[in-house]
Formats: structure tokens, C-alpha cells, sequence
């Protein structure tokens, strides 16, 4: 994490599939307007494919914004008013089925765990269920590629350090260990943090 003299900070971190394959580069921007997420995956869950992500949230970690593109497939670009309103940018069209989503979740990367996590700012053992906009990887997209709502549950096991994520839509959990700017460290069997290059 990298500290500036004007309240900003930056993280740069890498990521690969949990059995060491694809690679993913991710840049965390804070300042006083909010978080931005943004990074590259060359992935390998669920078949081959490349992607770009790019997350703007305001002050309280509300997402405002997100884009996302795979490589010769397709693209989103939604906006929220951070009060859980969704608006489809490309399709000009309001997305009522992500009323009261606050967060997202994008199924290519453990970089947007982040979000709820600083959000919340859970107390030790304290746990809170939400529902997210879920962005799906490029195998499970049926019909338009645009978020859908997905239940979850996360809980504090140690403050500002571990958390138990549970994916209530597909009955799936895993504790979650957090660096210092709330980043994953090691997601279970899925995504595992590699060094980057000094």
C-alpha cells in the first residue's frame, strides 16, 4: 500500500487461479470521493478468457459505477446512485431487478469482496446479509450481460482482517483473509495472491 501526502493511497496486487493458472493485475485507488477497482484477468475458471474491470465507488464505499469487458465478447457499463438505483448506460434503460443492491460482485476477480467489506465495517462477530449486482463470468451469461441480484452474508471472525463470505445464491463459503487496504490475500480454492514485481 502506498500512502500519499494529499490522503490518497494506491495498492497494486496479483492474483491467480487457485491451482496457479491465469493472472490478474489490480490497481486500488483511494482518496476523498471514494475507491476505484480496476484490473486486467487472463482467466482460466470455467474455460479461457481475458477481461477488463473498472469499479468507482463514493466516500462511504457505495459503487457509483462499473464497467466491465471480455476480450472479444461482451461489454457492461451500469451506474448507481449508491442508494441501490441501477441505470444500464450502453441499454439507456433502468434496471429495477438491482433495486437495493449497494454492492457488486464481479465473478472473474476477488478484488470486489472488498467493497462490502469496507462498507460494512463489521464489528467482531457481527454478520450482515446483503444482495449484491452480481456481474457472471462469460460461461454463465444468459441473454443480456448485465448484472443480476445475488444473496450473501458476510461476518467477522477478526477485525480488519478475516471474514467468512458465504454465496448464499450458490451455497458456497469461504474465510476470507484481508490485507490493509481490505484486499484478499488467499480466496479457498479459487484465486490465490502472487508477488508482484518490485
Amino acid at each position: 500500500m502506498f500512502y500519499f501526502g494529499d490522503g490518497k493511497s494506491m495498492a497494486v496486487v496479483r492474483w491467480q487461479d487457485w491451482d496457479g493458472h491465469g493472472l490478474e493485475h489490480c490497481q486500488c485507488r483511494e482518496n476523498a470521493e471514494g475507491m476505484v477497482l480496476e484490473g486486467v484477468v487472463a482467466g482460466t475458471r470455467h474455460g479461457s478468457y481475458g477481461g477488463y474491470y473498472h469499479v468507482r465507488t463514493d466516500v462511504d464505499f457505495q459503487v457509483r459505477e462499473v464497467r466491465v469487458v471480455y476480450v472479444g465478447g461482451p461489454s457492461l457499463h451500469v451506474e448507481s446512485d449508491g442508494h441501490g438505483n441501477w441505470h444500464d448506460v450502453i441499454g439507456s434503460r433502468s434496471l429495477p431487478n438491482l433495486n437495493g443492491c449497494i454492492d457488486v460482485d464481479i465473478g472473474i476477480t476477488p478484488a470486489t469482496n472488498t467493497l462490502p467489506i469496507k462498507r460494512l465495517n463489521l464489528r467482531e462477530q457481527e454478520t450482515r446479509e446483503i444482495t449484491v449486482a452480481y456481474v457472471p463470468l462469460p460461461d454463465q451469461i444468459d441473454g443480456d450481460f448485465l448484472p443480476r441480484p445475488a444473496k450473501q452474508r458476510y461476518t467477522c471472525l477478526m477485525p480488519d482482517r478475516r471474514y467468512r463470505y458465504e454465496g448464499l445464491f450458490r451455497a458456497f463459503t469461504a474465510e476470507l483473509a484481508v490485507d490493509e487496504a481490505g484486499l484478499v490475500l488467499d480466496y479457498p480454492d479459487t484465486f490465490r495472491r502472487v508477488a508482484c514485481a518490485e
